[in-house]
């Protein structure tokens, strides 16, 4: 049996502010080693159910948060950026299942750091009429590649949007939030035993699980938070202006949507 992982930081327990979620000071060290510890969790909890084989895909920001010599021994890591299909760079037809770890709420949406892929790009991001978390993204292109995602962790918010395209999977809530930069945690022990749990039992009950459909569209559309922004998405020569801050960009599988939406975001990075 194959696991795939996928690691994000703002889900975290414990983790509330931006200064945690970024490199260069004292608060970020310890939050990314909450976050490896989590993801070992998750790895234990698949290995109890019989996983044999688990990649972890480092996916927040630069992708090189995760601790190497903390993280379980038998599971192979991905870090880095770029890398293809970013958030979920190295899955293949033949996973099992997904797990995704610290997880948050979508971009305008009440959660703790909420936002999706950028929070210095987007203020929304749909396919179609769909508005989308990274989570829903990325599961739509798992979903074509038929995986199914069977579990999330992170806060209150964040669960309770996974379930509206994650019915069957096994939702983690770690924290409870306050407001973005607020929240109520359990204990980081406590979250790594449920974290565990939760993964055995999503394999446990793998054949409820199905992967994520979405409604068919052949528009992706990108609100970005300022104009600025939009003026160079704009720049690409198949987007179509929606108005002030939306383009609109044609796409004929969620995969393209994680790729325009990756190519997005690092355009919008050079207008900080």
């Amino acid at each position: 049996m194959k696991i795939y992982i996928c690691a994000d930081i703002e889900g975290v327990a414990g983790v509330v502010t931006p200064q945690q979620c970024q490199a260069g000071n004292p608060e970020y060290e310890r939050a990314r080693l909450l976050m490896t510890e989590e993801v070992n969790a998750a790895i234990a909890g698949a290995r109890d159910a019989g996983a044999e084989e688990i990649l972890v895909n480092d996916a927040h920001g630069p992708m090189t948060n995760l601790l190497p010599d903390r993280l379980d021994r038998e599971a192979v890591a991905i870090q880095g950026k770029p890398k293809p299909f970013g958030m979920f760079a190295g899955l293949t037809a033949d996973f099992d299942m997904i797990f995704c770890v610290g997880f948050h709420a979508p971009a305008s949406g009440f959660g703790v750091l909420a936002h999706t892929t950028s929070s210095a790009a987007f203020r929304s991001v749909r396919v179609g009429d769909v508005a989308l978390s990274e989570a829903a993204l990325y599961g739509a292109y798992a979903g074509e590649l038929g995986v199914a995602i069977g579990l999330v962790s992170g806060d209150d918010a964040s669960a309770a949007h996974a379930g509206e395209f994650f019915p069957a999977a096994e939702r983690i809530v770690v924290k409870t939030a306050l407001g973005n930069r607020a929240a109520a945690s359990v204990h980081p022990e406590l979250a790594r035993e449920m974290i565990r749990a939760g993964a055995a039992r999503a394999i446990a009950r793998r054949a409820e699980i199905r992967p994520l459909a979405l409604p068919r569209s052949d528009t992706l559309v990108l609100d970005m938070i300022g104009a600025a922004q939009a003026d160079l998405i704009a720049t690409i020569p198949v987007s179509r202006r929606v108005d002030a801050t939306r383009i609109a960009l044609p796409i004929a599988s969620a995969a393209d949507a994680v790729g325009w939406v990756n190519v997005a975001s690092a355009m919008a990075a050079s207008l900080r």
